[in-house]
């Protein structure tokens, strides 16, 4: 039976469907010896032969699910030009090729999914399913009642208003705000933008949740590897 490319690499556990789709748009993914660049191919799996970076397909792979407390300074890629750290780097003693859920900015830490399961990943990412991430903003200045509320309701951040946040203030300093942010969508440096849209700049940003999934006392830069009651904790 013919499928999508896209689904085949993520069954397996190359990425998700949204990112094997840049993965067969940069020339990686060969069908019979021919590189895939066109979007929406379909493939037997059991009758063609399917190269990622020159290397078959394998769809027996265990599935596994890690949470990872990412710290400031490393790239949730799993390369870069740069040569800057990539979180893959820390996780010793997994020998099941994962790659991140979405994504966390370099300069922000906490809670980071990574998995080898394509179907999943596209779950937890895709809009519709409106995975909350509970963030921890510690911003500049002491945002006023009015501007929380603006941003509990939705902004306009280039030219699309987001969706309705959830709002707590945890702690107020002279000159800083500590504030718990609960949001569902996926767009880049989003916290960040909205804080900055009404006038505080975000100095630290720290992911601390997916749904009911916590870092709890995870320490920075270790992961643990995720059971099924956990991964339910995600939808809630």
């Amino acid at each position: 039976m013919k499928i999508r490319l896209q689904k085949i690499l993520a069954m397996a556990g190359i990425a998700s469907r949204r990112t094997a789709e840049k993965l067969i748009a940069e020339g990686k993914v060969s069908v019979d010896g021919k590189v895939v660049t066109e979007m929406g191919s379909k493939v037997d799996p059991q009758e063609q032969r399917i190269l990622f970076e020159g290397k078959p397909l394998t769809f027996e792979e265990k599935k596994i699910f890690l949470l990872l407390n990412k710290p400031k300074g490393y790239v949730t890629t799993l390369d870069d030009p740069q040569g800057r750290p990539i979180v893959t780097s820390l996780l010793t003693g997994i020998r099941e090729r994962v790659f991140p859920v979405g994504r966390l900015d370099l300069d922000t830490e906490g809670a980071l999914l990574l998995t080898n399961d394509g179907e999943l990943a596209n779950r937890i990412i895709h809009p519709r399913n409106e995975v909350k991430k509970t963030y921890q903003a510690k911003v500049s200045g002491l945002p006023t009642p009015e501007k929380l509320l603006q941003l509990e309701k939705g902004i306009m951040l280039e030219g699309k208003k987001t969706a309705p946040a959830r709002i707590r203030i945890i702690e107020n300093k002279p000159t800083t705000t500590l504030i718990e942010i609960t949001i569902h969508e996926g767009r880049k440096r989003q916290v960040r933008l909205m804080f900055k849209a009404v006038g505080h700049h975000v100095l630290e940003l720290k992911r601390t949740a997916y749904g009911n999934l916590t870092l709890g006392t995870l320490p920075t830069g270790k992961y643990r590897v995720l059971t099924e009651k956990d991964i339910q904790l995600i939808f809630f």
